[in-house]
C-alpha cells in the first residue's frame, strides 16, 4: 500500500514560515485593536490587509524571510506610538 501525499501539500519548512506569518497577522490585528481612534484603526486594518494580500502569492523563501521582518518591524513602530500616546 503506496502513501501518496498531495502535490499541494507544504513541507515542513513552509508549514513553519505559514505559521509565522499567521502568527504575525494576529499580532499586528490584535495591537490595531489598541488604536483609539475609529477611523485610524479602519485605516490600519485596511493596510494591514491589504499588504498581506499583496503579498499572498510570494513564494521565495527569502522573498516571505524579508517581509516578516518588515512586518515585524512595522508591528514594533505601531506598538512604541501606541505606547508614546497613552
Amino acid at each position: 500500500m503506496s502513501c501518496k501525499v498531495p502535490p499541494s501539500t507544504m513541507t515542513l519548512k513552509q508549514f513553519m514560515v505559514h505559521q509565522e506569518v499567521l502568527k504575525l497577522y494576529r499580532n499586528i490585528m490584535k495591537t490595531i485593536r489598541k488604536v483609539p481612534n475609529e477611523a485610524d484603526r479602519k485605516y490600519l486594518t485596511d493596510w494591514a490587509k491589504a499588504d498581506f494580500r499583496a503579498n499572498k502569492s510570494v513564494t521565495d523563501e527569502f522573498a516571505i524571510k524579508s517581509l516578516i521582518v518588515h512586518g515585524e518591524t512595522s508591528l514594533r513602530e505601531l506598538k512604541r506610538n501606541l505606547s508614546l500616546s497613552e
